[in-house]
């Protein structure tokens, strides 16, 4: 644990973090955006947006083709998913569909006039609501045990010098110890979930009917890591989280938590991205190699295509994303995302219309 020379404010990392985050000079109020800084699921290729357009159309079946129908892209960035998700609706759908990118920084320009652009989601959703790499930023306190096995708020300055502050108490040690018990090891350490838990609920409790998901690299009580996850993002690479604005500050999320927090909600479901995806079709396959000889314009399309997927749905990568599924008033019994057998492969296809 660094800790500064000079002991100036130190404050706890929920605090620090939520203005070097969204503060008037915050990392997320920068014109350059956080694809600048990182590369999610939605920059590395649009076979992700064309997956959640999938998604989007199996509750659109579910809720009997409601008009309009609601699609919430929570941490819009500068509208990507947003922008990829209408694009890939079919034209019947697009015509129904009320797109809602919920970012704190101010409209990009020339993003399309269908999307509606917010700081807050709807107060009451049909549809979607679709969370991708948003949880991870709503920050969060970190603890860490002392030499008694104590766990203490871990203080931050803004210059990224630690020490630790007063033990934990009231609703925050009641997570812990429900959540993420530390033991008495000096030097372990928990982020404490509790505002993630909260912000989800939040946001699940403006769906009236359809299906929220949270997608973020998380854990779950079983295996929690024993020194926490807190970590910064700038250029591209990975830092130390400083909370002065110049970087992305990040942590995983207790996803079975956020499970938890809707009241009276049952059905939720955690799965990996890459079983996510392998549900909505989208695999790393190879398209068969007579495609080459035949057509090999599509046959190089295709090719390519399955190298993204492949990318979205890589274990060790991005393919380990968790992916939280809370749905709200569909039918009972209703399968948004079916069991898949992780080894059957989908032939991703190129539309013929797409030759050169």
């Amino acid at each position: 644990m660094a800790v500064s020379s000079e002991d100036g404010e130190r404050r706890g990392w929920r605090a620090a973090a939520e203005e070097a985050l969204y503060g008037p000079e915050g990392f997320y109020r920068r014109p350059e955006g956080p694809a600048a800084h990182f590369r999610t699921s939605v920059h590395a290729s649009p076979l992700f947006a064309g997956a959640v357009a999938r998604l989007l159309c199996r509750v659109d079946r579910l809720l009997g083709r409601p008009a309009p129908l609601d699609f919430v892209d929570m941490a819009a960035g500068r509208g990507e998913l947003a922008t990829g998700v209408l694009a890939a609706l079919p034209g019947e759908v697009a015509a129904r569909v009320r797109v809602h990118a919920v970012e704190i920084a101010g409209r990009p320009a020339g993003l399309d006039a269908r999307i509606a652009w917010r700081e807050e989601p709807p107060e009451r959703i049909r549809g979607l609501l679709f969370a991708n790499e948003w949880l991870d930023n709503v920050p969060v306190d970190v603890a860490e045990t002392d030499r008694d096995g104590v766990p203490r708020r871990v203080l931050v300055g803004r210059d990224g010098s630690e020490r630790l502050g007063e033990p934990v108490a009231g609703a925050d040690a009641d997570w812990l110890e429900r959540w993420w018990p530390l033991p008495a090891e000096p030097g372990l350490r928990a982020e404490i979930g509790l505002p993630r838990d909260t912000a989800w609920a939040r946001a699940v409790s403006r769906l009236g009917r359809g299906l929220a998901v949270a997608v973020d690299y998380g854990h779950v009580r079983g295996a929690r890591p024993l020194y926490g996850t807190l970590t910064g993002f700038r250029d591209g690479r990975e830092t130390a989280p400083v909370p002065d604005g110049s970087c992305d500050i990040t942590a995983h999320v207790a996803l079975d938590a956020c499970a938890a927090a809707p009241a009276g909600l049952t059905g939720a479901r955690l799965l990996t991205q890459r079983e996510a995806l392998h549900a909505l079709g989208v695999t790393g396959a190879r398209p068969p190699l007579a495609l080459a000889t035949e057509r090999p314009a599509q046959y190089v399309r295709a090719l390519a295509r399955a190298g993204e997927a492949a990318e979205l749905t890589a274990p060790g990568g991005l393919g380990d994303f968790g992916w939280l599924l809370q749905p709200v008033g569909l039918p009972d019994g209703a399968e948004v995302l079916p069991d898949t057998d992780d080894g059957a492969e989908l032939f991703v296809d190129v539309p013929d219309d797409e030759e050169q």
